[in-house]
């Protein structure tokens, strides 16, 4: 039997985050029924960031260009490079304005169940990026899953014999966070990477 245009659609729309089969059919009869206008936007977007997107030579971010903005920045520090799993976890690390290096996108994380190891990260051009002679130092942003904290481990391991700093983000009470709300697990990461106030 045939797929009827509105099943591929409700399908196609399954693949986005958070979308299951009931919000997929919501989206596709919306999109049909008072969106169809946006419907056609959202198609030509998509196709055309299909077609004019591709990764940046050095961070592995998304850009149209060969190098992205942020990487051909003067006003970048290239001595550092903070490792972040995703482009959005980048879009957040620079919305903290307490960085200011460069980046490199895994674009994943190391995840067995999903059948993702190390190699299939493709680390080849991290290495080519921390070997350049620029970098000095190396900071380690993936998240504090348990996929993120097993790519922290192999990455650390990767690094170490090279002559570079490595660390990684710390974890804890959230800014304005009372301790009687924040966890115990939070908690006790917080105490154990508590630092020093005088030197």
């Amino acid at each position: 039997m045939q797929t009827s245009s509105l099943e591929a659609l409700t399908t196609a729309l399954r693949c986005l985050p958070g979308v299951g089969p009931k919000s997929a059919q919501r989206m596709a009869f919306h999109l049909m029924q008072r969106e169809r206008a946006g419907a056609d936007r959202l198609a030509k977007s998509i196709l055309h960031a299909l077609e004019a997107l591709r990764h940046c030579r050095y961070c592995n971010t998304f850009t149209e260009d060969e190098v992205c903005e942020r990487c051909r920045s003067p006003k970048r520090d290239a001595s550092q490079l903070c490792i972040v799993e995703t482009p959005i976890d980048m879009a957040m690390m620079e919305q903290t304005l307490a960085y200011s290096g460069m980046y490199y996108v895994l674009m994943g994380c190391v995840s067995p169940l999903d059948g993702v190891g190390i190699r299939e990260l493709g680390l080849e051009k991290l290495l080519e990026r921390v070997d350049d002679g620029v970098v000095r130092e190396v900071v380690i942003a993936t998240n504090f899953t348990n996929e993120g904290e097993i790519t922290a481990h192999f990455l650390t391991e990767m690094l170490k014999p090279r002559p570079l700093r490595v660390s990684r983000i710390a974890r804890g009470v959230p800014v304005g966070g009372e301790l009687e709300y924040v966890d115990a697990g939070t908690l006790a990461q917080a105490f154990r990477e508590r630092r020093s106030l005088v030197e």
